[in-house]
C-alpha cells in the first residue's frame, strides 16, 4: 500500500564503511529530505560511522553538515557531534532562533563580511567558516573579503575560526586550477593562528583530486562534505517500489480517471501507490546540455502534448505511461493489452529522484 525504499542493509553500510574509510576528514551531508532516507535517520548514521573509529582524532564523523538552522532539531538529538549549516547566517529568520543549548556545537558558515560583524557582536564566542566564493557565485567572500574578514577575526580572539568552505560546482574536468587559485588566497588571507587557519571545507572533489590536494598543501587539514556520493553511492544497495491497489479492464474509448480521459486502445487502468505527495511526477531542471538531451526533453514534451507521458513505474522492466497526470498518493497507469498485468498487492519498481522523494516506508534489513 505503500511508496517503500527497500536497503539492503549490509551492503549499504559495507559502501559507507568504504567511503568514510577512504575519505579522511569526512563530512557527512543530511540536509533537505535526508536523501530519501530522512534527517533522522541519516543522523543516526553519522553516529554509527563515528562510533566505528575509522581516523584518528575522530574524523570522518564528528561533524554533521545540515543544510538550514531549520533542519537542526531533527539531528541534534541523533548526533553528538558538531553540526556545520551549510547555509550562510544571515541576522534574520531561524539563524537567531537556535536553541542555545547547541550554541557550542553549531559551526556556522559566512559568506559577508557585514554578516560576520554582525554574528560576532551578538555571539563573541562563535565558531564559524568562512566561505570563500567560488566560480559557482552562490555565497562567499571575495578574495579582499577573505583577508578583512581575517582581520576581523584577529580582534575578536573568543571566537573560533575553524577554516575556510569552498563550495565548488559540479562540473565537468578538473576543480584543481581553481582550487589552487583559491588556496593561494586562502594563504594569503593572514588568517589567526590555530587549527582553523589550516583547515579547509570542500564539496564535489573526487578522490584523486582530494588526493593531490593533500598533497600539494601538506600542511593544511582537508574536510570533505559528502552526501550523495556517502549515502547513494551504491545504488544497487536501494530498490524504491510501489503497490499495484487496483486493476481495471478498459475497452478503447472507455472513460477514466478525474479528468475523463478515453482509452486509446484496449487494456488495462492500473492503480499504483505513489503520487504528488511522494514526489512522482514533479521533475526537477536536469541541467543537461548535450543535444541529445534536449532532443530526448523535445520528445517528452511531445508525448506530453499527446497525452501519453512516460512513467517512472516499470512493469518487466519497461516503464509503462502514466494514464493522466498522477494523483496526490496514487497514480493510474496504462497497460496495453497482450501486457503482462500485475495483479493486485504486486510490487511494482519505481525510478525516483531520491533528493525529491519522501517515502511512505524505508526499510533497511
Amino acid at each position: 500500500m505503500s511508496l517503500t525504499l527497500t536497503v539492503d542493509g549490509e551492503r549499504w553500510r559495507s559502501h559507507l564503511r568504504e567511503v568514510a574509510a577512504a575519505t579522511p576528514g569526512l563530512v557527512p551531508v543530511a540536509k533537505g529530505n535526508g536523501y530519501g532516507f530522512t534527517l533522522g535517520r541519516l543522523a543516526r548514521k553519522t553516529q554509527w560511522l563515528r562510533d566505528q573509529g575509522l581516523h584518528d582524532k575522530g574524523l570522518g564523523g564528528d561533524t554533521l553538515a545540515v543544510g538550514t538552522y531549520d533542519e537542526l532539531p531533527h539531528v541534534a538529538t541523533r548526533f553528538d557531534g558538531d553540526l556545520l549549516v551549510l547555509t550562510p547566517w544571515r541576522p534574520f529568520g531561524s539563524a537567531l532562533e537556535t536553541d542555545p543549548a547547541l550554541s557550542s556545537r553549531i559551526i556556522h558558515t559566512v559568506g559577508r563580511v557585514s554578516d560576520l560583524a554582525d554574528l560576532l557582536a551578538r555571539q563573541p564566542d562563535a565558531r564559524l567558516v568562512l566561505e570563500r566564493v567560488t566560480s559557482m557565485l552562490r555565497h562567499g567572500l571575495s578574495a579582499r573579503d577573505l583577508w578583512t574578514a581575517a582581520a576581523m577575526m584577529r580582534d575578536h580572539p573568543q571566537a573560533r575560526l575553524e577554516g575556510v568552505a569552498l563550495h565548488l560546482p559540479l562540473a565537468h574536468g578538473s576543480h584543481l586550477p581553481e582550487v589552487s587559485r583559491l588556496m593561494n588566497d586562502v594563504v594569503a588571507a593572514e588568517l589567526p593562528e590555530g587549527p582553523g587557519a589550516t583547515t579547509v571545507w570542500v564539496s564535489h572533489l573526487t578522490r584523486d583530486e582530494l588526493d593531490r590536494l593533500r598533497t600539494s598543501y601538506p600542511d593544511f587539514t582537508i574536510r570533505p562534505r559528502i552526501g550523495t556520493d556517502l549515502w547513494l553511492g551504491d545504488r544497487d544497495a536501494l530498490r524504491v517500489t510501489s503497490t499495484v491497489l487496483d486493476v481495471h479492464p478498459v475497452a478503447r474509448g472507455d472513460v477514466y480517471g478525474y479528468r475523463g480521459r478515453t482509452a486509446p486502445k484496449a487494456g488495462h487502468i492500473l492503480v499504483v501507490s505513489g503520487g504528488t505527495a511522494h514526489g512522482i511526477g514533479l521533475e526537477a531542471p536536469t541541467g543537461e546540455s548535450t543535444l541529445r538531451a534536449r532532443a530526448a526533453t523535445l520528445a517528452r514534451g511531445g508525448l506530453d502534448a499527446a497525452g501519453f507521458v512516460r512513467s517512472p513505474f516499470s512493469i518487466d522492466g519497461k516503464q509503462r505511461l502514466f494514464a493522466e497526470p498522477p494523483h496526490m498518493q496514487a497514480s493510474m497507469l496504462f497497460i496495453p493489452r497482450g501486457a503482462h498485468v500485475p495483479a493486485v498487492g504486486d510490487p511494482v519498481d519505481v525510478r525516483v529522484r531520491f533528493t525529491a522523494t519522501a517515502f511512505d516506508r524505508v526499510l533497511v534489513s
